[in-house]
């Protein structure tokens, strides 16, 4: 699903008269010590309802760059070659669609690197990338109105249903 693949997207970035690009890579194992923070700040923010154990979100991160895990990615968001973001892409078949989905599981930038376009243009490489896919899924908290309004311009919609899960 998600294999081995070589991230080539960079984006020239202009305000207030500066350059900056924006480039997306792979993320490796020698990223934790710099992806970790940020995963910590996401999943203390309002974009989390629950708490989750900082072990299952270590092991997500082993998950995302371990090469032989085949149902997870992780990719790295980098502005002048600064880590700035990171995100995490999972893949899985589903019968309503009759074919492979994809759930941005998580898309998060440093407050100085948001409003930029960077989510943007990290969306549209996941969905270039992966045309076979046949539905993207996305969750978003009922209070992010910015997030909200983001993905439904992006083409996203609700579903008019609610999940449930058991954890073990």
């Amino acid at each position: 699903m998600l294999d081995g693949y070589e991230i080539e997207i960079v984006v020239e970035y202009r305000r207030n008269g500066e350059n900056s690009m924006f480039n997306i890579r792979e993320m490796k194992a020698e990223d934790k010590a710099v992806i970790m923070p940020m995963v910590i700040t996401f999943y203390h923010s309002p974009a989390v309802e629950h708490d989750v154990d900082t072990a299952v979100l270590e092991r997500t991160f082993d998950a995302a760059t371990d090469p032989t895990m085949p149902y997870i990615s992780g990719l790295v968001m980098l502005e002048d070659e600064k880590v700035v973001g990171y995100g995490y892409v999972t893949g899985y078949y589903a019968s309503e669609v009759g074919g492979m989905c994809m759930f941005m599981e998580e898309m998060y930038f440093t407050p100085e690197c948001r409003g930029k376009g960077y989510g943007t243009k990290a969306y549209h490489w996941i969905v270039d990338h992966y045309p076979e896919y046949k539905r993207f899924r996305i969750e978003v908290t009922e209070s992010n109105v910015n997030a909200k309004r983001l993905y439904e311009r992006w083409g996203f919609r609700f579903l008019e249903y609610n999940q449930m899960v058991l954890d073990r």
